[in-house]
This record gives structure tokens, sequence and C-alpha cells, in this order.
């Protein structure tokens, strides 16, 4: 798994190189998703609403911190997704988030303000992750 977690976040790190550039002190959050899609639900439609809905209310929820969605394409994890979260330094991601992975408070604030988001979310499926947060050298 940390192989997995290595890689992908490399390639998406490389492909992210492109569009925005990363700098020294940059902290990108990289979650590795376990998607339960309920009957019906497609993968595409619970993407499509992670990307237009749930990515944005981060965004406005966690000021300083920026999100993407992605997509497993080659590799034996083929087909799985991801979202990653970039942050300019690991003071702006530590507001929101303990040593720990637990939130501080304002980062229960934060998913407080995204809860009505989430519950429209779990009507299309519920997810859950592993992450490791790297540091830009």
């Amino acid at each position: 798994m940390k192989k997995l977690v290595f890689l992908t976040a490399f390639i998406l790190l490389s492909g992210l190189a492109f569009g925005q550039t990363l700098q020294k002190g940059n902290l990108v959050g990289f979650h590795v998703m376990k998607i339960t899609l309920q009957p019906g639900v497609t993968m595409e439609k619970f993407i499509d609403f992670y990307n237009s809905k749930v990515v944005p209310e981060y965004g406005k929820n966690y000021p300083g911190g920026k999100g993407f969605v992605a997509k497993s394409i080659r590799g034996e994890n083929k087909d799985s997704f991801g979202v990653f979260m970039v942050f300019q330094t690991e003071k702006d991601r530590d507001k929101y988030f303990k040593s720990d992975g637990s939130s501080t408070d304002l980062g229960i604030a934060a998913e407080n303000k995204l809860k009505p988001v989430i519950e429209e979310l779990n009507k299309l499926g519920t997810m859950t992750t592993i992450y490791n947060d790297w540091l830009v050298l």
C-alpha cells in the first residue's frame, strides 16, 4: 500500500506541476478512496458530484487549501480514485488537522459547514480513505 500511495502521489504531483507550480514547503495530502456506491448510481455520477459540489465546498471551508480528484490510469490499482489537497504550508494544514489526523476546532467547524454536501454525497455513495501527507522539498 505504501508503494501505491507513493507512486500515485508522484504521478499526480508530476501532472499537477503542469497546471500549477508546487513550491518548496507546500503540503500535499493524498487520500486513496474506497467508494461504495448506492444501488443504481454510477461511478461517473459520484465523481462528477464530488468534483462539482464537494471540492468547491472544501475550498470555501478550508481557506489556503485546494482539492483535486484523481483517477489511477495504470498499474496494479488501475481505475481507483483518490483526492489530494494542496496547502501552501504545513502550518496552513495544521490549522485544520492535528498530528494524529483528527480535526482541530477550526477543522471541526469546517466539517460542520460541509455536512449538507456530504449528506447529499452519501445519497450517491459512501467512501473511506487512507492518507499520507507529503511535504514538497
